[in-house]
């Protein structure tokens, strides 16, 4: 007599413990001596000792990767969107000055490909490593009848450790102050059902086309760079004590992301003077989108804020410059309210 089982339904266990094994060496690889679970517990432990600390405070958020998704389905082309997500996150905690500590992930998909969800997670792995951050835990959800096959959702949670007395909350910061910017390395993770319309559905274009205005670069090229993350660049500033605030530019772009840490009584004055990379121009261009949406929508090339006195803006950019972090100069601090930009019509 035969029977209904659970894989004729659309979930198939086997290939989840398959997609386990294959995640298991590079989750390992950035376990350190705080982690004291194994891959597979239910709960993933990780011991609180913070030396040289003395007011520890933990920082956490939550985030996804949204519909770069898409592009990576398009394509099959999953080896990035793992990192972009853990350097969202790290990026995220970064700006109250917190280093991270670890990392747990979620991926849900309609019908599950261990290779798939074994290269996502190895993404996130090779990313955790670089910012010393521990992956001790995650799920993976199958969930047919929910998300169609070939679909899938990443999210991800981060925790990070900063001293009480060094936490960057922007209530500092005063008119007067300069505001750096650090370069993006693309759309990072944000804009993309705008950007999918503009190239796919408006344009025409295909993954693989290469307009000239990408240098030779394809489509998904462009749209799969690697979210940047900011770490390394930005912790010489806090280790000298130099931010008065700090600003990761996601959606809603510099406005929509600055206001969040300016205190009442503070505005911003942007001067878009850095060259705004070619695929913002692309899309602008080809949707024939006015350029206040644009910068409603996209980092249009400044994918961190750092807030400094005025006196301490060329040491800022200094180490800034050395640790890699390619800064410009973004704006100033106004009293009064709101974003505004000077230069360059809205």
């Amino acid at each position: 007599m035969s029977g209904r089982d659970y894989r004729s339904s659309g979930v198939d266990i086997a290939e989840g413990e398959a997609a386990v094994e294959r995640m298991k060496s590079s989750v390992r690889r950035t376990y350190n001596p705080r982690v004291l679970s194994d891959l597979g517990s239910f709960g993933g432990l990780f011991r609180a000792d913070f030396p040289g600390i003395p007011r520890p405070v933990l920082v956490a958020s939550t985030d996804g990767v949204g519909t770069k998704l898409k592009v990576a389905s398009m394509t099959g082309r999953y080896g990035t969107v793992g990192a972009d997500l853990v350097n969202h996150c790290v990026n995220d905690i970064l700006v109250q000055g917190a280093e991270p500590l670890f990392f747990l992930d979620y991926i849900a998909c309609g019908r599950l490909d261990a290779g798939v969800a074994a290269t996502i997670v190895e993404g996130m792995a090779s990313a955790c490593r670089t910012c010393g951050c521990a992956l001790i835990g995650g799920e993976t959800a199958e969930m047919p009848g929910f998300y169609a096959p070939g679909d899938y959702d990443v999210a991800g949670t981060i925790v990070g450790v900063v001293e009480e007395s060094s936490i960057v909350d922007g209530s500092g910061i005063t008119p007067g102050m300069r505001i750096i910017g650090l370069e993006s390395s693309g759309l990072h993770t944000n804009g993309y059902s705008l950007a999918r319309k503009v190239l796919f559905d408006l344009a025409g274009l295909t993954p693989d086309s290469r307009p000239g205005a990408l240098g030779g670069a394809t489509v998904a090229d462009a749209l799969l760079e690697v979210h940047r993350c900011y770490l390394d660049a930005v912790r010489p500033v806090l280790e000298e004590g130099l931010a008065r605030g700090l600003c990761h530019v996601t959606g809603g772009g510099v406005p929509g992301n600055l206001k969040r840490i300016l205190p009442r009584g503070c505005g911003a004055v942007i001067e878009e003077s850095w060259p705004v990379p070619p695929l913002f121009t692309l899309i602008e261009d080809l949707g024939g989108i006015a350029r206040r949406e644009m910068r409603r929508v996209f980092n249009m090339g400044a994918g961190f804020l750092v807030v400094v006195d005025e006196d301490s803006e060329a040491r800022c950019f200094d180490l800034l410059a050395n640790a890699g972090g390619r800064p410009f100069p973004a704006g100033s601090i106004i009293a009064g309210g709101g974003i505004e930009y000077s230069g360059k019509e809205p």
